[in-house]
C-alpha cells in the first residue's frame, strides 16, 4: 500500500498532522539518510515515492524514499526558511531574497517567481486555485497558483511569519502586531481582528468555528471564527510559536517553556502537559493515539495521558515536523540530515 501524500505543513490545510495514520511505531532502524549538506529548518513534504527537503542554504532536494538518493536539486540565491507546498506539478515556498517560488515537482524547473519586498518565511496555502502567504514586508498576498500573477494584497500592521489558514469564507493569519485577522480569501479585505499581548508567529487551527492559536504573550487561544470574540485562552510558562494540531478535541501545542500542551478546545481546559525539551517550537504530529514533536531529538507522547511512550534521539528541530507514513517516519535535522526511519 502507498504511502499517503503529505503535501503541506501539517499534513493538510485542515492542519489534521497526520490524524489517523497507522502506526506511528517507534523506529529501529534507519532506512536511509540523506546529506543535505547544511542545516534545515522546513518541514519534509512527500508525494508519490518522492520526498522533497529545503535546507536553510536555498537547496531544494528531491530525494527517492526508495533509494535515498536525489532525483534533482534547485538552487535559490538566499536561504529559506519556509516550508513548501505541493499543488498540481508544482512545488510552492518562500525564500529570503523576498521571492515566493514555484518548481516543477518533476523535473525541478523553475514555473514562475513573485517578488515581495522582504523575506518569506510562511508555507503558502492553495486553496481555489489561489496561492495565500505573507510576508516580513507587512502584506498578504493572494495569487494565481498556475501563473503567480497576483490577484491581491492586503498591508498589516506589523510583519507575517504566521502560515494561513484558509477556508471557503475566510482566512485566518497571525501578525507580528500581535493581531489575528480575518481576510476576505476574495478581497483581501480585513474582516475582523482581534488583539493578543504579543507577536503571533504560528499557523493557527480552525475546528468547529473555533481559531486555535499561541501568541508570544504566553496564550493559547480560542476565538470566534465569525466575529474575532475571544472564547477562551490558556496561560502558558513562555510564548507560543509552536502550530497546534488538532484531534479528539484536543489541541496540541508546545511551548518556548519546554513543554508540550494537550488542551480542550470546546471549553480550554488542560487535559495534560509534558516536558519534553528546554524550549519546544515545532508543531507537534498526531498518529495513531500519539503525539510526535521533534525537539532535542523526536519524542513521541501518548495523546491520551501525555506520557512518554518513546524517544529518537536524533533529528533535533527548531520547525521541522516529521512525517508519519506508518512504515516509515522521515525527518529533517538541524545537523542537516534528512533520515527514514522504520
Amino acid at each position: 500500500m502507498p504511502a499517503p501524500d503529505w503535501p503541506t505543513l501539517l499534513q493538510d490545510n485542515l492542519r489534521t498532522g497526520g490524524l489517523g495514520i497507522r502506526p506511528a511505531h517507534a523506529p529501529n532502524r534507519p532506512r536511509w539518510q540523506f546529506r543535505a549538506g547544511r542545516s534545515i529548518r522546513s518541514a519534509p513534504l512527500l508525494r508519490d515515492e518522492t520526498l522533497y527537503v529545503i535546507s536553510v542554504n536555498g537547496t531544494l532536494h528531491a530525494i527517492n524514499v526508495n533509494t535515498g538518493r536525489a532525483k534533482f536539486t534547485f538552487q535559490t540565491p538566499a536561504q529559506v526558511h519556509s516550508t513548501p507546498s505541493l499543488w498540481r506539478n508544482l512545488l510552492l515556498f518562500g525564500c529570503d531574497d523576498g521571492k515566493l517560488y514555484a518548481v516543477n515537482s518533476e523535473s525541478g524547473a523553475k514555473a514562475w517567481e513573485f517578488p515581495t519586498a522582504s523575506q518569506v518565511w510562511t508555507s503558502p496555502v492553495i486553496r481555489d486555485e489561489t496561492v495565500f502567504f505573507g510576508s516580513a514586508d507587512t502584506h498578504f498576498y493572494a495569487l494565481s497558483g498556475a501563473s503567480g500573477d497576483q490577484r491581491w494584497t492586503q498591508a498589516l500592521p506589523g510583519k507575517i511569519y504566521s502560515t494561513a489558514f484558509a477556508t471557503e469564507k475566510q482566512l485566518f493569519v497571525g501578525c507580528g502586531d500581535g493581531r489575528l485577522y480575518s481576510l476576505d480569501p476574495a478581497t483581501g479585505k480585513i474582516i475582523w481582528s482581534t488583539a493578543t499581548g504579543n507577536g503571533i508567529d504560528c499557523s493557527p487551527a480552525v475546528v468547529n468555528d473555533l481559531v486555535l492559536f499561541g501568541s508570544e504573550d504566553f496564550f493559547f487561544y480560542a476565538l470566534d471564527a465569525s466575529t474575532g470574540v475571544t472564547r477562551w485562552k490558556y496561560e502558558t510558562g513562555l510564548g507560543i510559536v509552536s502550530s497546534p494540531a488538532v484531534a479528539n478535541h484536543l489541541a496540541v501545542f508546545g511551548s518556548k517553556d519546554g513543554h508540550v500542551y494537550a488542551v480542550d478546545t470546546a471549553e480550554g481546559q488542560l487535559h495534560w502537559k509534558t516536558q519534553v525539551a528546554e524550549v519546544v517550537t515545532a508543531p507537534p504530529v498526531i498518529g495513531d493515539g500519539i503525539v510526535c514533536i521533534q525537539s532535542g531529538g523526536l519524542v513521541a507522547l501518548d495523546l491520551a495521558s501525555g506520557k512518554m511512550v518513546w524517544r529518537a534521539g536524533l533529528g533535533g528541530s527548531v520547525q521541522s515536523v516529521p512525517v508519519l507514513t506508518g512504515d516509515v517516519i522521515y525527518l529533517a535535522s538541524l545537523d542537516g540530515e534528512v533520515y527514514a526511519l522504520e
